[in-house]
């Protein structure tokens, strides 16, 4: 099958369209005939050898995909095959088959296409899982999105608006980024470069702070989201841009009776993603339904110019999802 491979560790260019073997579904999985997929950040971070995949993970790059059921595994029921699909994976997604556990499989509606399918499950779900079930938000509590053009950003603001946040704040980089914020709900982006945002964050809020911060940056950020996290606050990390390592005012930290949390959800167990899954369709899948959720997609390319699309990602030009078309019949389909 055609997939993108890696000749080493390194930039983009290490990155290549060549060949892999077809997988075979285990038992509890199925083999999808993939449509199209998308780049995220962690693909990068593995291609330059820094987050392996996790152990019995396909060593291919991509985090998600959208396609149809070509076979059942052992055990597998509800699906059949031609099931129209979208799924987080651990890994192999920049290739024409993928396998995935059937409890993580969402049916696509019958109103979206494969390619705003591909460019949903690994940012939506991350955003509602380290929002909504780890920190635990609450409708009329207030967040803090660093990176708010990002995939997850995006995401975030919407899950956020949608589930009735009281304030949505965002981090971003440029203000043509900070208006596409503003435009799906946030209440105010703030430019990183040019504001002290745990500054702006205090005075917005009278000093209260904000109920939740997603982060992505780590060390680097620590203490600025600490000093903006409000009593009883809690602070997410889900990657580590600025570095692991940081110092943290325990005293602050104690006082106002706040919680760091430390999350992934590519490396966790089938059974906690079928779980993820189950809340995620039950929760968030009707808005996508209704309209009120959409997908941002800032680019579509196709899987031989997955370099183009790790080169966009990394200069941090997108403001929402890097698709990327496997198989344009299926996606036409």
């Amino acid at each position: 099958m055609r997939a993108v491979i890696t000749t080493g560790t390194g930039g983009p260019e290490v990155i290549a369209l060549g060949t892999a073997d077809k997988p075979a579904p285990g038992k509890g999985e199925v083999l999808i005939d993939i449509a199209a997929t998308a780049v995220n950040r962690a693909d990068c971070a593995q291609r330059s050898g820094n987050y392996p995949p996790p152990p019995g993970a396909s060593p291919i790059l991509g985090l998600e995909c959208a396609g149809r059921i070509a076979e059942l595994g052992a055990g597998v029921t509800g699906w059949s095959v031609g099931d129209r699909v979208m799924t987080i994976l651990s890994g192999g997604g920049y290739a024409e088959h993928a396998t995935a556990p059937a409890g993580t499989l969402i049916k696509v509606p019958n109103a979206m296409s494969m390619v705003e399918a591909a460019a949903i499950t690994e940012v939506f779900m991350t955003a509602y899982l380290n929002i909504f079930i780890e920190a635990g938000f609450k409708a009329d509590e207030s967040v803090l999105i660093q990176g708010g053009a990002s995939g997850v950003g995006t995401a975030g603001i919407q899950l956020a608006k949608t589930l009735g946040a009281h304030s949505i704040f965002v981090t971003v980089g440029s203000a043509d980024k900070a208006r596409a914020c503003e435009a799906l709900g946030a209440d105010r982006a703030i430019l990183y470069k040019d504001e002290n945002f745990a500054d702006t964050i205090n005075s917005l809020t009278g000093k209260r702070g904000v109920d939740v911060i997603l982060d992505h940056i780590g060390g680097r950020n620590l203490a600025p989201n600490t000093a903006c996290l409000a009593l009883r606050g809690r602070l997410v990390i889900i990657g580590l841009m600025g570095g692991i390592k940081a110092e943290l005012n325990i005293g602050r930290l104690m006082v106002k009776r706040q919680r760091v949390i430390g999350s992934v959800l590519r490396s966790r167990n089938v059974a906690e993603k079928t779980a993820i899954t189950e809340q995620f369709k039950a929760h968030v899948m009707p808005h996508f339904e209704s309209g009120a959720i959409k997908p941002i997609i800032h680019d579509v390319i196709n899987l031989e110019d997955a370099r183009r699309g790790h080169e966009l990602m990394e200069a941090n030009a997108n403001t929402g999802k890097i698709v990327m078309r496997v198989n344009a019949e299926l996606c036409d389909g």
